[in-house]
């Protein structure tokens, strides 16, 4: 597939980031807005003294960032993980500094050093990340130790236990440790999510597009009747107009025979255009099967393919549409058995008056619990240690790829209305099953030539 050529990792950060610049610009001026209410709320309408010069010189140097940055750079430019990790610390310092100036962790804001260690997480590399909150995490640590009073009324004095400060501190540090794994999971499942959706999106697209083959050609057919009647016409007005010239004539005789062959191929290629409406997009539960196992039933080396179908109430066997996210999403899943496979894959259909049921069954090592309980997610990519029974490794392209293939069989197969469930057989190895409703892909003639979905699709 497309993407197959990436590592997981690559496509991940390429949607966590990069950051534009005027994102962090602007979240810098509201937290320069909310620490100057702060501060003037504080000194003036409630009347406790702050060192108002210090404040204001701390805030000054975030506004001052801003105001370079705005004059240099683009706020459209992007900026890479390192220059937004160093934005980033120079806020936590920032924030430490002022914390400092007013009471450490006795102020109620310290709690504010939890968001820049937040948004890092959201969109920065692991690495990044971590060095983001271990300077968190020394900031509050210098914080409980050195400090300035926390501003309070002259008159009174304000003495804190040492346990509640040593409360505090812990409280701080847990959080910052805590809040930022928990948003760089939650960025990171997130990124993986679209990245898998995208490349879903990528195979079903080129699916689409070769199976759209049949009709382009009955197209181009149609349209190149018209020039070539019109040359046809004309050559035989030559002809019949250079009888007393031999050379001349036959040249335009050979022109005639040429044209009327190319309408005799157009018109079997537009047949075939018009025929692949009713077979191509028609099959059998059978050709279904084959077509789905059709890259493995030649391998010589790899493991039998049986294919075997039958019906539970004997009713006939249905004519389905033809769909190509059916038939990838079914070869993924053939592809996966064939990979992890000793000897035999059974790739059998089952099916009533209501009802399709597809399994695919190997006798490999099956899935392991770990995989089984993620399995339908994406990257996730193995069994055992991409092991065989025999010991040999595992040939599935998944034990090296990114671990999209079942994620993306499984997203398209749901989307033509398709049950999917997997275990562990009791006899060993794996069992997939694939269920439909059979009016939702059953295929009905409504005219001469024309193939359309079940009633209910």
């Amino acid at each position: 597939m497309p993407v197959a050529m990436l590592n997981a990792n690559t496509a991940m950060n390429a949607l966590q980031g990069p950051v534009r610049l005027r994102t962090l610009t602007n979240l810098r001026w509201l937290a320069v807005g909310g620490q100057s209410l702060a501060i003037l709320t504080v000194h003036f309408a409630i009347g406790y003294a702050t060192p108002l010069g210090l404040c204001i010189m701390a805030i000054a140097a975030s506004a001052w960032l801003n105001l370079f940055t705005a004059l240099r750079f683009s706020p459209q430019r992007f900026l890479t993980d390192r220059e937004a990790a160093a934005y980033i610390a120079f806020d936590v310092v920032q924030l430490c500094a002022l914390l400092a100036i007013t009471g450490g962790l006795l102020n109620p804001f310290s709690a504010l050093i939890i968001a820049p260690v937040m948004i890092a997480a959201s969109f920065l590399v692991l690495r990044y990340t971590i060095l983001i909150a271990a300077l968190a995490l020394a900031g509050v640590g210098i914080l409980a130790i050195y400090h300035m009073a926390l501003p309070w009324r002259a008159d009174e004095m304000l003495e804190l236990a040492p346990v509640y400060k040593f409360g505090v501190w812990a409280a701080l540090s847990f959080s910052v440790i805590f809040f930022a794994a928990y948003a760089h999971r939650i960025a990171a499942e997130s990124a993986q999510m679209r990245s898998a959706l995208a490349a879903t999106q990528l195979v079903l697209e080129r699916e689409q597009r070769l199976s759209a083959l049949g009709g382009l050609a009955a197209a181009a057919a149609h349209e190149l009747g018209t020039p070539l009647a019109t040359i046809q016409l004309t050559a035989r007005e030559m002809q019949r107009e250079l009888e007393n010239d031999e050379t001349l004539r036959e040249d335009a005789a050979l022109l005639v025979d040429q044209v009327k062959r190319c309408r005799e191929i157009l018109g079997r290629l537009s047949q075939h255009g018009e025929a692949g409406d009713a077979i191509h997009d028609r099959v059998d539960v059978v050709g279904l099967l084959k077509e789905a196992a059709s890259p493995f039933l030649e391998n010589v080396s790899g493991p039998e393919i049986r294919i075997e179908t039958e019906s539970s109430d004997g009713a006939s066997e249905p004519m389905l549409r033809r769909r190509p996210e059916i038939i990838y999403g079914l070869r993924n899943f053939v592809e996966n058995a064939v990979g992890f496979a000793a000897a035999d894959v059974r790739v059998g259909a089952d099916w009533t008056a209501e009802r399709l049921a597809i399994t695919i069954d190997d006798d490999g090592p099956g899935f392991s619990d770990e995989v089984l309980a993620r399995l339908g997610e994406p990257y996730v990519s193995s069994r055992f240690a991409g092991r065989r029974p025999d010991g040999l490794r595992a040939t599935s392209a998944r034990t090296g790829g990114m671990g999209l293939g079942f994620f993306i069989a499984k997203s398209l197969l749901e989307g033509t209305g398709a049950e999917i469930s997997w275990a562990n057989r009791a006899t060993g190895g794996a069992h997939v099953a694939v269920a439909w409703p059979l009016s939702v892909i059953v295929a009905q003639r409504i005219g001469r030539d024309t193939v359309a979905d079940g009633p209910n699709a």
